[in-house]
Parts: C-alpha cells; structure tokens; sequence
C-alpha cells in the first residue's frame, strides 16, 4: 500500500465558455515524490480519443515520483484549431498555478504525448507562437512553458492537401476550410522550432502507417542541426500505436522516466 499511487480524475482544470476542460491527477506514493510533473496529451487523430488514453503512463511515472496530469481538449468536431493547444497550455498553467498544493516545483513541467497529442506536446514547447495560441481557458496570470518534452509517432507537420473531404483529412479537420498554407505551417512543429526549444525525445515505429517515420527523422536533424538536446528511439518493424502492447508500454514509460529525470 504505502506504493500506492494516488489518482483524482475529472478534476475541472479550465473551462471554455460553459465547457468544463477536465483532468485526471497522478500523485506519487508517499515520500517518492521528485517535485516535478508531467502533462499527459492522449491522440486520435485530433478528432477522438480522451485523456483516459495515457492512464498507464500516468500511473507509471508517477511510481517514479513524478506528479502527472492526463488532460483532454476539445476535439476537431467540436472547435476547430487552435482549440486544442489553448486547452494544452491550459492543462500546463494548471499545474503551474498549484504548484505549492502539488508540490512541485513551478519551473519544472514537461509534457508528453501521443500521435496528435505529440503534435500538441511539440507545439507546447515554441516560444515563438501565435497569441491565440494561449487561449483564454484558465490561469492566464502564469506562462504555460515546458521544460522538456517527449513526442511519440507525433505528426511534426500539419499538411495541407487540395481537393480532400474532411471526413478522411484529418489535417483539414482540425484547421478548417477557410485555413491558409500559412496557418498550416505556423501550426507544424517542424517549421517553427528555434534553437531555445526545450530537450526533446521523439519514439516511433519504423513501420508505421498511420505518422510517417520521415517526421520524427526530420524533426530530430532539425533539433539537432539547431543544437537542441534531443533523443530519438525507433522501434524497428513496429506499427503506430504499438506502445498499447503488453509489455512495450512499459519499456516507453522507462525510456520517459529516464529522459525527464534528466531533463526536468
């Protein structure tokens, strides 16, 4: 019991219009805490999915000591981008904001995700951004910065393809009709990253169908080539989402362990 990790879900950590943003809350086993804290950004395609998705991971690192946070956000059928970041940046000035009730340290948050929810974790660490990206959900006293991130089969580049339905788009799902190639690009990882962007350790599978391997190789010789600290583990003849098998769960969540006690 005394490895018990202590887990409050729904929490209400933001709120749009009449829309409660909610969380689930991962508190270490008594006296294991390490007094940092991890953002937890579940995928499906911008469009399904929910912040039940990363549960185990919560739970894993939070084993480790870390305080995790698995949230939602507000898919594409119901707010078009830049919804979803506002809600992630939410979830982090969340954390922020009760840093003393969690007992963390306020400068020590990373965030982490998976396919969509690794775009969102990518783009949660620009310092350089749209204003509306901020978003107007909650706790807008404080920054929403992130010190480290891990971005897993994360697509690193928002494309823009004529003559598609959006049923079958995911990309124009999320931006909208009416987005321009410039709203597509200001909201691609790959083609914002500056050299202040926080350390960075991207997972995928090289076998993957669903995210091309080509934006985690891409995006790590851009942070790189940056001088960005940064990691990238590829697990060969796997397929996207192959971090759901027994047993691979668990060696990501070590690899998470690992890079955000060195990190954070």
């Amino acid at each position: 019991m005394e490895k018990t990790v202590q887990i409050k879900d729904n929490l209400v950590i933001g709120k749009n219009g009449d829309q409660d943003l909610a969380g689930d809350l991962f508190l270490p086993p008594e006296g294991t805490q390490n007094g940092a804290a991890i953002v937890f950004v579940h995928g499906g395609g911008w469009r399904e999915g929910d912040k039940s998705q990363l549960r185990g991971y919560g739970i894993l690192l939070a084993r480790h000591g870390f305080v995790c946070l698995c949230t939602a956000y507000r898919l594409s059928h119901e707010a078009l981008w830049p919804a979803q970041i506002q809600d992630v940046k939410c979830a982090i000035r969340y954390m922020r904001t009760n840093a003393d009730d969690l007992k963390i340290d306020p400068n020590r948050i990373g965030v982490s995700g998976n396919s969509a929810g690794g775009h969102l974790s990518l783009m949660a660490g620009l310092s350089d951004y749209e204003s509306d990206f901020e978003g107007k959900t909650g706790n807008n006293e404080v920054n929403s910065k992130v010190k480290a991130i891990c971005a897993i089969y994360p697509p690193a580049q928002i494309r823009k393809f004529d003559d598609t339905d959006p049923i079958i788009d995911a990309y124009k799902a999320l931006m909208g009709k009416e987005a321009r190639q410039e709203d597509y690009d200001k909201a691609s990882p790959l083609l914002q990253i500056q050299a202040d962007f926080p350390p960075t350790m991207l997972i995928h599978g090289s076998a993957d169908s669903v995210v091309n391997l080509a934006d985690s190789t891409d995006l790590y010789k851009k942070l790189t080539e940056k001088g960005v600290p940064s990691e990238l583990h590829i697990y060969s003849e796997e397929e996207h989402a192959f971090d759901s098998q027994s047993g691979y769960g668990r060696t990501v969540a070590e690899l998470q362990n690992l890079f955000f006690k060195k990190h954070l």
